[in-house]
This record gives structure tokens, C-alpha cells and sequence, in this order.
């Protein structure tokens, strides 16, 4: 018997791990959370599959998005990357992730945590919606146009409300898997244990 999984998902396994794995889980690592808003951001105009294939890729060219070791990128370094095949070779989306590698530790220094800023988003527990299915499920929040506000206020780029939303999805922030997945109690269940720890 196959699994039901939600609508969007194709057969691709590839896919499939990602979201029965990873999508939707939630993640309270600052580091971890700046790495998928990067990422999320190289998805523009594109689709995810596109850029969850060259996620390996990035991290490899990006030091695993550890902070500091990004905000020292050179110019020379972006000249470099634009030379990888193995990532999308975008100028403007290569130099979006050093800007912020440097917003994020600009963040740092005035002493505001980063999971707890986005997180403050969605008062710090995951939102559990209940849609029958993805057809329904909205590109776009008050609170996705909010973190997106605040983000480029702080000198974040590739970071509009979509692909604001995109990552609150993936990362927990809001439960958007389907009542009919086979991942929706599981991932249920685990935002109701975070917010307990809360």
C-alpha cells in the first residue's frame, strides 16, 4: 500500500525523504534556520526540486552556511562560484547569501537571537492548520509578509513574503501538511511537544 503524501510531492525519492523527513519539522537552530532561508531564497523562479538537488552543492560552497566563514566571501569568491555548475549560478543569489551571512551576524551582535526573532513570528510554537488539501494551502500570510518586512528592514535580500512563507513551511513555523498525509499527526505531535517545552 502506498503512502499518502501531499499533493505536491512527486515520485521523484529525492522528493519524497525531503518530505516525509525533513518538511515541516520543527527547527529552533539558529544556524540551521539561516541556511534554509538561503537556500529558499535560491529557489526564486525556480522550483524547489531545482535547488533540494544542489543542496550539497551549496553547503560545500558555502562553508555549511556557517555565518562568519560566509560573511568573509570576497568579490573573488562570487567570480569563483559563478563558475559552479553544481549550484544556480545567479550573481545577484550568490551575493544575497554573503549579505546575509552579514545581516544575520549583524543581528548577532546587537544581541538578537535568530531563531527567536523568526520564531517570534508565530509566537514561538508551530501553527497547526487543517487543510483537506494543497489546493488550499495559501502562498502567503500576514505573518510571512511581517517576518519579510522585518527581514529586509534588516538588510536581508531574496527574502519576499512567498518565499517567507515556503520556509515557515518547511521549517515548522506552520503545519501545512495535509489532514490525509501520513506525515500530518506525526508532525503534529511533534510541534505540540516543542511548544510544551516552551
Amino acid at each position: 500500500m502506498s503512502l499518502t503524501r501531499c499533493g505536491w510531492v512527486s515520485d521523484d525519492p529525492v522528493y519524497q525523504h525531503y518530505h516525509d523527513n525533513v518538511w515541516g519539522r520543527p527547527e529552533y537552530d539558529s544556524q540551521q534556520l539561516f541556511a534554509k532561508l538561503c537556500l529558499d531564497g535560491q529557489q526564486a523562479g525556480l522550483s524547489w526540486i531545482t535547488i533540494l538537488k544542489k543542496q550539497a552543492n551549496y553547503e560545500a560552497a558555502f562553508y555549511n552556511f556557517d555565518p562568519d566563514k560566509v560573511a568573509a566571501m570576497t568579490e573573488a569568491d562570487v567570480e569563483r562560484l559563478m563558475t559552479n555548475p553544481g549550484i544556480v549560478r545567479n550573481r545577484l543569489k550568490i551575493k544575497s547569501i554573503i549579505k546575509n551571512a552579514k545581516s544575520y551576524i549583524a543581528m548577532r551582535q546587537q544581541g538578537e537571537g535568530f531563531a527567536d526573532f523568526l520564531w517570534g513570528f508565530v509566537g514561538g510554537s508551530p501553527v497547526q492548520n487543517q487543510w483537506a488539501s494543497f489546493e488550499q494551502v495559501p502562498v502567503s500570510t500576514p505573518e510571512s509578509d511581517a517576518m519579510a518586512k522585518a527581514l529586509k528592514k534588516r538588510g536581508f535580500s531574496f527574502v519576499g513574503s512567498t518565499i517567507c512563507y515556503a520556509f515557515m513551511q518547511a521549517v515548522g513555523m506552520v503545519n501545512d501538511h495535509t489532514t490525509d498525509c501520513h506525515c500530518y499527526e506525526a508532525v503534529r505531535a511533534l510541534g505540540h511537544k516543542e511548544s510544551q517545552k516552551r
